[in-house]
């Protein structure tokens, strides 16, 4: 496995403030890595490391397999690009700024006007080479920002935030950017986020993050499948309910989540809990229809989002639950806004933390 970054043991502290405590990462060549955590955790001080902007207290990085000295990092420093929450863009065109580091290294106006094309392209920016590049949206110039990189064609792309100050419409257009930038060039791309849908569908792993440590690696299903106390604790992550358990008689627990709902769940647990389904777990229908699976809730249809391919829903049946439908069941159902439904999911899919 080639690594285009890895971080060994790496702390950073700012006099007695441990920001970053023996963090050990390793990015595969080619993946899209999101750092997921709470404000303060660590998250940007990574990126600032990776981007060779900020120098470790102790550990070591190392970028394509070798180590960097930081006290003459300005070659690592052109293999990683580090693009901020706040887009910065220059005074000039869209051209100018795209162009701005390929000018700096003096490659030929030929060339940067094949490169520029191509980068506009590739984040959906063609024909924008003339505009104001400072009287473009939020999102375009997000994507301007993106394309200022990929010209100079760096290993490692290094995203803060990228769509935190976007509405939904342009968030998914970045979003959309940046799985083809990894898609079609192979580029590494590094991201640190707190938006839970966008760290289930974009990256290729997560790692998650609290107080300087990563406390675990893994794909979006393995993080979100089985729901960390640690995730727990700062993301609002759909269908997590605190509540009471009480075990039965068969081996498996009551959950009390107020409102007149008891989950069930196999595991044996007494006291306060939480407890934790994935949208994908549950089945929706209109009529309730027989099953082995425990946990059975009429209700309404509160609110209908469309992404796309996929309807996500909120159920009422006391407490509000997230479900996802394929847009062709949601049709089929005639479903709309207080449409009465059942879902159903088996006791082995609620996760007790």
């Amino acid at each position: 496995m080639k690594l285009t970054a890895e971080l060994k043991n790496v702390t950073k502290t700012y006099g007695d403030k441990t920001v970053l405590d023996g963090i050990n990462l390793q990015v595969p060549q080619g993946e899209i890595l999101a750092l997921l955590g709470p404000n303060g955790s660590g998250k940007t001080t990574i990126l600032r490391i990776l981007a060779f902007i900020e120098n470790p207290t102790s550990g070591e990085v190392r970028l394509q397999g070798e180590p960097v000295d930081f006290g003459d990092s300005a070659k690592a420093r052109m293999q990683s690009t580090l693009i901020f929450q706040k887009t910065v863009l220059f005074n000039g065109s869209v051209y100018d700024n795209v162009a701005y580091g390929l000018k700096i290294r003096k490659t030929p106006k030929i060339l940067r006007g094949e490169a520029v094309k191509r980068a506009l392209e590739l984040v959906k920016l063609q024909g924008f080479e003339k505009r104001p590049a400072r009287k473009l949206s939020g999102g375009e110039q997000q994507r301007v920002a993106i394309a200022r990189s990929l010209v100079l064609e760096t290993k490692l792309l290094l995203l803060d935030e990228p769509t935190a100050n976007l509405d939904p419409k342009n968030a998914g257009i970045v979003e959309e950017v940046i799985a083809r930038v990894n898609r079609e060039l192979k580029t590494t791309i590094v991201m640190a986020t707190h938006n839970m849908f966008q760290a289930k569908i974009l990256p290729h792993r997560i790692a998650l993050m609290n107080e300087g440590k990563i406390t675990e690696v893994g794909t979006p299903t393995e993080i979100f499948g089985k729901l960390s106390k640690n995730l727990a604790s700062f993301a609002a992550v759909d269908n997590t309910f605190a509540g009471n358990a009480k075990a039965t008689s068969e081996g498996t627990t009551l959950v009390d989540i107020g409102g007149g709902v008891q989950i069930e769940a196999t595991v044996q647990r007494q006291g306060g809990v939480s407890v934790f389904v994935t949208p994908q777990d549950i089945i929706l229908s209109k009529s309730q229809f027989t099953s082995s699976a425990r946990n059975t809730f009429k209700g309404r249809i509160s609110e209908i989002s469309d992404l796309g391919a996929l309807v996500r829903l909120k159920v009422d049946v006391g407490r509000v639950f997230a479900v996802q439908v394929t847009k062709r069941s949601f049709v089929e159902m005639g479903l709309n806004l207080n449409s009465e439904v059942f879902i159903t999911f088996k006791a082995s899919s609620v996760n007790v933390v």
